[in-house]
């Protein structure tokens, strides 16, 4: 097999000089921004915590690379937009990814990451999400008067031979259903589900675990669901009722909704032919279903326009005007479709490519803790320059992807930063921000 990359390119003249390329420019690095992520993590302890919390049950005198060393190269190659655990086969020999890890050595190969991700259990993925939760509450200096967790589901599609993968006519393929828990642009739970059981099955349970720390954190803080009308079921209501959880949640529409507003929608149906413009109206009404213990308050939205009646229903116990309920609160939920995507498509939270489903719920774990580290740096050291509203891919592309060469010797670590990088002045800012 030929060595390509000893090879010498040419690629035509600039005036008199010839343009050649070849891969010997010795320890070249292009992730050079990974240096603010190990200090993002050292003022979090985010990858320590979850060492600690994952455990290690083998046998020391046979290892080579500690978890924590582990889980900050797989998270920082997330970070970093390395997606597959196969690239680490390369990346373990990166200088500047084994200054950030820590190590004077290479760092664990796909081999050794993969072990650590098929040997994943249901009690270390439990204790993964108790860190999100300590980060969580750690990043407020002070208790906040109200607190809203955004719920959702998002599939991510299958294309093996997966455990527990199944098929679903919406989204016509083989596919996991996670659970995501937001507050705000935090994430405090990603629950990886099969799509043969109803996101909204769990729900309930899952609050009940996280109210626990929350309580006993923020004990005078008001706590509210927020989710869509496919988490809207009796069992969910009652629960959250008992446990003093405010909630504004979707509601489907159907036949008795629809006779609820059906003078309503006549009266906006002839503004609409009158004005030939879109007309919207909001009320309120009590509703039970049948399956219900009882009735609740139910706000409506209608809206007239070129496609016909377009009602949208919530229910909530909330107190408020009927818009401001449902344009303030309700469609804010909005905002957490954006992290979601965010968290799947940017750190790679779709790929559940292992066969195991506990490995696959690590993948996904992984993925929430470089989100977490991602919004810190956007949070701590970002602030005021022209990146901090800026998503993770914008952040890596302009930020994290820098050239650099590395001089290591015995006595330190120089790492040359291109010249000529637009971005440095941003990344002098935030090598401020986070200096110790």
């Amino acid at each position: 097999m030929p060595k390509c990359t000893d090879e010498l390119v040419e690629f035509g003249r600039v005036g008199r000089r010839v343009v050649e390329a070849s891969f010997d420019g010795g320890d070249i690095v292009s992730d050079g921004g990974v240096l603010l992520l190990r200090q993002v993590d050292e003022r979090l302890g985010l990858t320590r915590a979850a060492a600690h919390a994952f455990g290690d049950d083998r046998r020391s005198a046979s290892v080579m690379h500690s978890v924590h060393s582990l889980l900050a190269q797989r998270i920082y190659g997330l970070c970093l937009g390395w997606s597959d655990v196969c690239d680490h086969n390369v990346l373990r020999h990166d200088l500047v990814m084994q200054t950030a890890v820590g190590r004077a050595e290479p760092l664990g190969s796909a081999p050794t990451l993969s072990r650590l991700e098929t040997g994943a259990t249901p009690t270390q993925a439990a204790s993964l999400h108790k860190v999100l939760m300590q980060q969580f509450i750690a990043s407020h200096a002070k208790a906040p008067k109200e607190l809203v967790l955004d719920v959702d589901a998002t599939h991510v599609p299958l294309h093996g031979e997966q455990e527990r993968g199944h098929f679903h006519a919406y989204y016509d393929n083989y596919c996991y259903l996670p659970l995501y828990v937001f507050a705000g642009q935090d994430l405090l739970a990603c629950v990886l589900r099969p799509s043969d059981r109803d996101p909204a099955s769990v729900l309930s349970a899952l609050i009940k675990r996280m109210l626990v720390p929350l309580r006993r954190a923020w004990p005078k803080t008001k706590i509210i669901v927020r989710a869509d009308s496919g988490f809207c079921r009796p069992r969910v209501l009652q629960r959250l009722e008992r446990w003093d959880v405010s909630y504004v949640i979707g509601l489907q529409k159907n036949s008795r909704l629809a006779q609820e507003v059906e003078l309503a929608e006549l009266a906006l149906a002839e503004q609409y032919a009158h004005k030939q413009t879109k007309q919207r109206m909001f009320g309120e009404f009590e509703y039970a279903a049948r399956t219900w213990d009882r009735p609740r308050r139910v706000i409506a939205r209608l809206e007239h326009g070129p496609q016909g009646a377009n009602p949208r229903f919530i229910v909530t116990d909330l107190p408020g005007t009927p818009k401001a309920l449902y344009e303030r609160r309700y469609c804010a939920r909005g905002e957490a479709e954006n992290r979601i995507k965010e968290a799947q498509l940017d750190l790679f939270g779709r790929r559940a490519s292992c066969h195991r489903f506990q490995a696959n719920q690590l993948r996904l774990l992984l993925a929430a803790l470089a989100y977490t580290l991602m919004i810190n740096l956007r949070r701590l050291a970002l602030r005021g320059t022209e990146l901090a509203k800026a998503c993770t891919a914008t952040i890596r592309t302009r930020l994290l992807k820098i050239g650099a060469a590395i001089v290591r010797n015995t006595r330190r670590v120089r790492v040359l930063l291109a010249s000529a990088h637009p971005m440095k002045h941003v990344f002098m800012t935030a090598a401020r921000a986070l200096a110790p």
